[in-house]
């Protein structure tokens, strides 16, 4: 299950050097988170300086795209103009960092469910246009977020059928914002998606709020995840997400103790 990555947002990096530094230094291949709010805040040149120090090092990258306030199946035309033109403009900064993946948000929630397949018709565009204009794009993985069930993602890639596309398995995501501490569903949610899984971002919560919580610290069933990808025959490549030093540490650790889910 080889490469994994680990989540660094770039502005972090803008506003302090040392998470860059700290990724050098360990050897870690970052997913470059690209917003709204580094977008308009740096400069081009910042961000070939910053892929040509990864480059230096010999350190891969993906990209995750920009999600904030972005709806990519939105039944406003306005809204959904809006977010094709800015996942348009964010290709000429993630295409400096040659990017080995792109991830995404597939952006169902249940506000669509009265109006399913306008959503599904217009996230396909958006989709599908996104590449279309990215000759020779990485592959692209969509993830889910707020979904109460794989229906509507596995519909979703299944539009995107022709182009370079799958899934992005959000462990933390799954655990508590799609009820599944409670529904205990994740044998089906891979089941469902296991023609489409090529990524996981594995962070831990308590099933309650995205916590986002080092790799055992929470209640997620990772012996039911792993020996569900098994018996697919999945290995997808792994994207780590703490949001603190502590949390990436006890998930590297964690990762140690189970080389047999990770290496």
């Amino acid at each position: 299950m080889q490469p994994f990555f680990v989540n660094l947002p770039l502005r972090y990096i803008a506003n302090d050097r040392w998470y860059l530094n700290r990724f050098l230094e360990r050897r870690l291949a970052p997913e470059l988170g690209i917003d709204t709010i580094i977008m308009s805040e740096v400069e081009e040149s910042w961000h070939r300086e910053i892929a040509a120090q990864l480059k230096s090092a010999g350190l891969p990258c993906s990209i995750h795209l920009p999600f904030f306030d972005l709806q990519p199946g939105s039944i406003d035309d306005f809204i959904l103009d809006a977010t094709r033109r800015r996942l348009e403009s964010v290709q000429k900064i993630a295409r400096i960092y040659e990017p080995v993946h792109l991830v995404g948000h597939a952006g169902f929630t249940f506000l669509y469910a009265e109006l399913y397949e306008k959503w599904l018709s217009r996230a396909c565009a958006t989709w599908a246009g996104f590449m279309d204009n990215w000759p020779g794009h990485p592959p692209l993985f969509l993830e889910n977020v707020f979904e109460k069930s794989p229906g509507p993602l596995t519909d979703l890639l299944e539009g995107l059928s022709g182009h370079a596309a799958g899934m992005c398995f959000d462990t933390g995501h799954w655990h508590s914002f799609s009820g599944g501490h409670a529904s205990g569903t994740l044998q089906h949610w891979v089941q469902q998606l296991r023609g489409s899984i090529r990524h996981l971002h594995l962070h831990d919560n308590e099933g309650i709020s995205d916590q986002h919580l080092g790799l055992g610290l929470g209640s997620f069933p990772w012996e039911e995840l792993f020996t569900a990808l098994s018996q697919c025959a999945l290995h997808p490549s792994i994207t780590l997400e703490p949001h603190t030093p502590e949390d990436l540490d006890q998930s590297l650790g964690f990762m140690e103790k189970h080389p047999e889910w990770f290496f």
